[in-house]
């Protein structure tokens, strides 16, 4: 084999590459060394020193990246097990960090995998394909998510349109129940539709192509001003039943609650199928799937039993609360506005409490004043606490669920010393 080359096929670093890897890999080391998790920093170091690092370690690896407004974690999470089966090192940056960084991290870390699945920041996606030349890109869902640093959703829809319709090569897998997805992917040169459903519709009423008003009809979606409609699905959810191109129903019997993840999951299995992933086994895969970077995660403190749940927006959250145990299980909410959470907290009053009316609410994060008056306009009944042990309690009950945003998530993470 030509001494260029990696085994795989894969070409060999630059010099100057192998030494920016390697200063990122300390830089990262360091990091966890200091209680970090050292999933950026490598990345940001070894930008500095070689700025096109990304897309150099992504030669000769086939990349999928993932992108969308919610699900993004999981559903890379998901892909990634699906892959798996195929017996190959898989390179993913698994909890979250989706930036360029992140990235550029995630690759460094698996040198020797030849396949990669990345979740992409939605900002970041025209930039991230040019840099890795993916072999697949998903797309999950395009609503409004921290308005006060990323550009409005019609403009994010165009320039992925833009981005996929110059991406050569590229498969885009993509939600066709979503009017701005589906436009967006339909600049694309080969598309496989998914039917994984879109609840949150508020902010997808009118069409991206013309501005019109659209139709809707169950998921069936069209404009009557132009020609753009939903386009025919290959794969489909339907409740908790998958049926795949060949027509053959399987039922999605996951690890991972709510109708949101079965959306997912369906996502994830069209996607690995680009990759030669049969659907039995890709199901089974999925199946093993108990935890996303926290999420999910049942961690027992002062003899309560506490369930981790993460919802970052209007989308978000009307999927969580659509998980919560059922009433009397008591409910700790817990919003920041910190720069990942975007810093308006505007969007609480797109969500709907009032279903909370019937449990005990408990309310944390550095907004709860903003989520506490949101509340009392739902007029739900709730009560101020500094902290976990603190909403511990008040509850006195053996289980809480707790539903955070995304640094107040962290926070609480780090407080119950859990890293998965």
């Amino acid at each position: 084999m030509d001494s260029s080359y990696r085994e795989g096929g894969r070409p060999r670093l630059p010099v100057r590459a192998k030494i920016a890897t390697m200063a990122g890999g300390t830089a990262a080391r360091v990091s966890r060394m200091a209680g970090r998790d050292g999933s950026v920093i490598g990345g940001i170091v070894g930008l500095r020193l070689e700025p096109g690092l990304l897309s150099m370690l992504a030669q000769g690896r086939q990349v999928a990246l993932v992108t969308g407004t919610n699900g993004k974690t999981t559903t890379t999470r998901l892909i990634t097990a699906a892959l798996g089966v195929l017996g190959q090192e898989v390179a993913s940056n698994a909890f979250g960090a989706n930036m360029e960084a992140g990235l550029t991290s995630a690759l460094s870390r698996a040198p020797d995998a030849t396949m990669a699945v990345l979740e992409t920041d939605e900002k970041y996606i025209p930039a991230m394909i040019a840099a890795t030349r993916p072999r697949v890109v998903v797309l999950l869902n395009l609503s409004r998510d921290q308005m006060d640093r990323a550009a409005e959703i019609w403009l994010l829809a165009r320039r992925w349109r833009e981005a996929l319709a110059s991406a050569p090569g590229c498969r885009v897998v993509a939600n066709a129940d979503d009017p701005l997805v589906a436009w967006a992917a339909s600049g694309a040169r080969e598309v496989t539709w998914v039917a994984a459903g879109q609840r949150w519709r508020e902010d997808s009423w009118c069409c991206p192509n013309c501005g019109a008003h659209l139709r809707r009809d169950g998921d069936d979606w069209s404009c009557h001003e132009c020609s753009n409609r939903r386009p025919p699905v290959s794969w489909v959810l339907a409740d908790e039943v998958m049926i795949d191109p060949s027509g053959i129903a399987r039922q999605i019997e996951l690890a991972l609650p709510g109708r949101a993840n079965r959306s997912n999951a369906v996502v994830a299995l069209a996607a690995a199928d680009a990759f030669g992933v049969k659907v039995p086994s890709g199901l089974r895969a999925l199946r093993t799937v108990t935890s996303v970077a926290g999420r999910y995660t049942q961690v027992r403190r002062r003899g309560t039993e506490l369930r981790l749940l993460l919802a970052k927006n209007p989308a978000g959250w009307l999927e969580a609360l659509d998980v919560l145990a059922p009433a009397p299980v008591p409910v700790l909410l817990a919003v920041n506005a910190q720069g990942p959470d975007g810093r308006d907290t505007s969007w609480l009053w797109d969500v709907d409490y009032r279903r909370l009316r019937d449990r005990t609410v408990l309310v944390g994060g550095e907004r709860r004043i903003d989520l506490a008056v949101r509340l009392e306009a739902d007029e739900v009944p709730f009560r101020l606490v500094n902290d976990l042990d603190e909403a511990i309690t008040m509850a006195r009950e053996p289980v809480i669920e707790v539903l955070a945003n995304y640094t107040a998530f962290q926070q609480y993470r780090a407080v119950l010393g859990r890293t998965e």
